[in-house]
């Protein structure tokens, strides 16, 4: 069949050669003959065969209407870029007027997804075949996919406004305005602008958006200008805390602008009309005195104001209080502690900090405890817009939790409330994050959408491979729509790493993957891609270095994925990155290709280099031993074992050296929980020989780090199947490791000390010194040389503390052996001379007591007494004083 059709359109394009049938003879239905043909050819998987024999026709006919319709068709179902062919299809016809047969053309292209060339084309269709109305909705799906066009965005919102549809008008408006600003066209923009003034004035967060863009793209002057008029906007509605803020940016680009200046003066006196002290503060601020500068004098007022009759303030020894009066330059002010206090005003403004009557703070001193706690826990909004604007509109989690934790909420209240918080702070449009930093939360006096609430979080995101998780996220949420301006800068900033890289990094190849991955789901945005793959890769230096650096699951498995289809030698490629991707889907592959032989070596490569490939030995030793070409590798289970014990201790001295800390820990970790934790040295070591026994227990003494209690264990669990089996040389000893041996109660009475000073303790003193900086003048400032020297013992504590309880290893009771004295034993002792008596407990430092004659295992005496067996005599020199004892008796101490 399939030689039968590619021999039918041979014969069909030759016959189309030599008749030369002209244009006029065409029709529909003559293509869609070709498509009953594509669809034959497609069952019969002759689509390679097909478009091959249709571009060598075209090499020397180049206007066969057969061949570039085929060739064409198949290379748009392959997604090929490449779409000259339909291109010059149709431009034939539209030279010619053939609409019917355009609009036909133009359809078909569309069923594959959206094309500015074919929507295009079929509104000259639409316009000469008098379909008008048809227009707009061509327009529309061109504005989606054409993120430069313009002037049919306008013309879009004048339709729309036209028909009544403000919202739909509003949305193309917008849509608009953001082109021209790229454009530069500030005409257009000051018109746009103003007609969105009119409709949606009160959506301000949109237009300092776009000024900011303005400013950038135009010039600061026409963002001033534009921003003159939502001013205006604001008075007439008399949102004066907006028209202010709005003076504010005025003032930022040109603090001289005297009307600014006298505008903003204005709105302080109507904001503050009922205030007690309006025109002195004026006055002594100079706000009206245009040779202060503005900002300080605006910063200087707004001090001021804040401090009147029932205004809440609060004192870093005297807590919260509360403005009893102000008279002249004198306030009083009524304290908890201290009520009817007498400041000066100038005092005042330098040592108190103002509080809304909102203020968490403000809350804790006036409301009852259980009344704020009850609301707190159960209106998990209210609560973080509480928190969040009492310090400036911008608050982390972790000043969150200083506030609540444990003043209002218990430390185990906390961690059910806080995942219930997040979960808000993501989702509720009533909150934003810092444009600075992801990680401060803010609140929006006005909800936004979850597309710019997604771009905010986009622009804040520092990390590379952040930004590409929340485009993802944008991308694939239902509300958001492609074509608005938000996805386009998003978008624009990968797109960016692609033109002309320099060098073929992890940020240029992760765009590439990125780019091509939306392509494919969004055929339109094609024409941001032009970078072949194969070429990317060659020209990338060092490819197990770039693939380690892309911090993506997700792009990882393409870059596999794309190296599988384009790259020849895949199988090599592969072998050589698996140390550095340690993935199934490597394996997968070159198992289901038959390469075994090379899965072979690359297990013998890493079992021999073990220290430079750590995780692939782990990994390989967890997922695949029980394959048959990882047994025929010819890696005995005791090789096995003593690389893994060999692995875990270099790791243990890389962690000691703060040498790539985090992927050791993981590494020390997957080989301690292989080891003891799935007991498979304890099962080996069962039906092992005294002679391997030997050999692995001497390597898992040598392991210096390691837990004393694993050896403990290891120690014991020999002696009870070979009682009589002897230890060699230093392996006889019980070694103590360099970390701290401590009983459970005690590491667990560290942990109390250690959150204690972490949740309690160390916000305090934030607090303290957040205060003491707000009274300025640090040179005079004794309350903030105080703070400081309070921090610095705290975190002196912390440092210690944190580092004991990192070292700590629990001691285990069911390990104490008798034998010899250890930690957990109690031994009696006689004095060879005296016959006096002496008896002691060995155990750490945390829990010395040498009154009660515990004494810690790295004391002098208790080292001394470490691994001595009973009825062993030794000597003991103390204060110059050389004393015999012999040991009388060893017992376990109960815990």
């Amino acid at each position: 069949m399939s030689e039968a059709l590619l021999k039918n359109v041979q014969e069909m394009l030759n016959e189309e050669k030599w008749t030369r049938a002209t244009l006029s003879n065409y029709s529909t239905s003559q293509f869609k003959e070709l498509d009953l043909i594509l669809k034959e050819a497609l069952e019969a998987r002759v689509y390679d065969e097909l478009k091959k024999n249709c571009d060598e026709h075209l090499l020397h006919t180049k206007n066969s209407i057969i061949a570039l319709y085929l060739s064409g068709m198949i290379a748009l179902s392959r997604q090929i870029i490449d779409d000259a062919a339909l291109v010059n299809l149709v431009t034939i016809f539209v030279d010619n007027h053939k609409w019917s047969i355009v609009c036909y053309l133009c359809d078909r292209i569309l069923d594959y997804g959206e094309s500015k060339f074919a929507l295009r084309t079929l509104i000259d269709c639409y316009k000469n075949e008098n379909q008008e109305e048809d227009i707009y909705g061509i327009w529309e799906r061109l504005v989606k996919v054409d993120l430069e066009e313009a002037d049919l965005a306008k013309s879009l919102g004048e339709y729309f406004e036209a028909q009544g549809n403000i919202e739909n008008a509003v949305d193309y408006y917008k849509k608009a305005l953001h082109r021209y600003i790229n454009k530069q066209l500030f005409t257009n923009v000051k018109e746009i602008w103003e007609k969105l003034l009119g409709y949606c004035p009160e959506d301000i967060d949109f237009f300092l958006h776009v000024e900011k863009k303005i400013a950038r793209n135009i010039s600061e002057d026409k963002a001033v200008l534009l921003l003159q008029d939502v001013y205006d906007s604001c008075r007439e509605r008399e949102d004066i805390n907006t028209a202010i803020s709005i003076l504010k940016l005025i003032l930022q680009y040109d603090e001289r602008d005297n009307q600014a200046r006298k505008e903003i003066i204005d709105c302080f006196k109507k904001k503050y009309a009922a205030h007690s002290q309006l025109e002195e503060y004026i006055r002594i601020s100079n706000l009206s005195q245009h040779w202060r500068n503005v900002h300080e004098a605006i910063t200087d007022f707004e001090k001021h104001i804040a401090f009147d009759k029932g205004n809440f303030v609060y004192h870093r020894t005297w807590g919260v209080g509360r403005i009893a009066s102000v008279q002249g330059d004198e306030i009083v002010i009524d304290f908890t502690k201290k009520r009817e206090h007498v400041m000066a005003l100038k005092m005042a403004i330098n040592a108190l900090q103002t509080l809304s009557k909102n203020h968490i703070w403000v809350l804790k001193a006036t409301q009852k405890k259980e009344k704020l706690h009850e609301r707190i826990k159960n209106d998990f909004s209210w609560a973080l817009k509480t928190v969040i604007k009492s310090f400036d509109n911008a608050c982390d989690l972790k000043r969150l939790k200083a506030e609540l934790v444990p003043s209002v909420l218990s430390l185990g209240e906390w961690a059910t409330w806080s995942a219930k918080a997040r979960e808000i702070l993501k989702t509720d449009p009533s909150f934003g994050v810092s444009p600075d930093n992801i990680d401060i939360y803010t609140v929006r006096e006005r909800p936004i959408s979850i597309e710019e609430k997604l771009f905010n979080e986009f622009k804040a995101e520092r990390n590379f491979f952040d930004r590409v998780q929340t485009l993802r996220n944008f991308v694939a949420h239902k509300e958001v729509e492609l074509d608005s301006e938000y996805f386009t800068e998003m978008f624009s900033y990968f797109t960016g790493y692609l033109r002309s890289p320099a060098q073929i990094n992890e940020q240029v190849l992760a765009s590439y993957l990125l780019v091509k991955d939306l392509i494919a789901s969004y055929p339109h945005l094609g024409t941001a891609l032009s970078l072949n793959f194969l070429d990317l890769f060659h020209a990338i230096e060092d490819i197990p270095a770039v693939f380690s650096q892309l911090k993506d699951t997700k792009l990882k498995e393409a870059f596999l994925h794309h190296i599988k289809l384009f790259v020849p030698q895949w199988a090599d490629e592969y072998i050589r990155l698996f140390p550095y991707a340690l993935s199934s889907s490597i394996i997968f592959n070159l198992e289901k290709e038959g390469y075994e032989a090379k899965l072979i070596s690359m297990v013998v490569t890493c079992f021999e280099n073990y220290r430079d490939h750590k995780e692939a030995v782990v990994w390989l030793f967890k997922n695949s031993k029980e394959t048959s070409w990882f047994k025929k590798a010819g890696i005995g289970e005791e090789k096995q074992l003593i690389t893994l014990i060999h692995i875990m201790d270099i790791t243990y001295r890389d962690i000691e050296n703060h040498r790539d800390t985090t992927e050791n820990r993981r590494v020390n970790k997957q080989v301690y929980t292989l080891l003891f934790k799935d007991d498979i040295l304890n099962a080996f070591m069962d039906q092992a020989d005294p002679d391997t026994i030997i050999r692995l227990y001497t390597f898992i003494s040598d392991v210096k780090d390691l837990d004393p209690t694993d050896k403990f264990k290891l120690r014991n669990r020999i002696l009870d199947k070979y009682p009589n089996f002897k230890f060699f040389g230093d392996v006889e000893k019980t070694v103590i490791s360099r970390g701290l041996m401590v009983t459970a109660a005690m590491y667990e009475e560290k942990q109390r000390q250690l959150a204690h000073i972490m949740e309690v303790e160390v916000p305090a003193n934030t607090k303290e010194i957040a205060f003491a900086l707000s009274l300025g003048d640090l040179r005079e400032n004794a309350e903030y040389k105080a703070a400081k020297e309070r921090q610095e013992l705290l975190n002196n504590t912390l440092s210690k503390l944190k580092d004991e309880i990192e070292r700590a290893q629990i001691f285990d009771p069911s390990t104490v052996n008798t034998n010899r004295v250890s930690f957990g034993t109690r031994v009696s002792l006689v004095n060879t001379v005296s016959g006096a008596r002496e008896e002691y407990t060995i155990l750490g430092p945390w829990e010395s007591d040498p009154v009660n004659r515990i004494i810690s295992y790295l004391s002098p005496l208790g080292g001394t007494l470490l691994n001595k067996a009973l009825g062993e005599e030794f000597d003991f020199s103390s204060s110059e004083e050389k004393i015999s004892y012999k040991v009388e008796s060893i017992i376990a101490v109960s815990f």
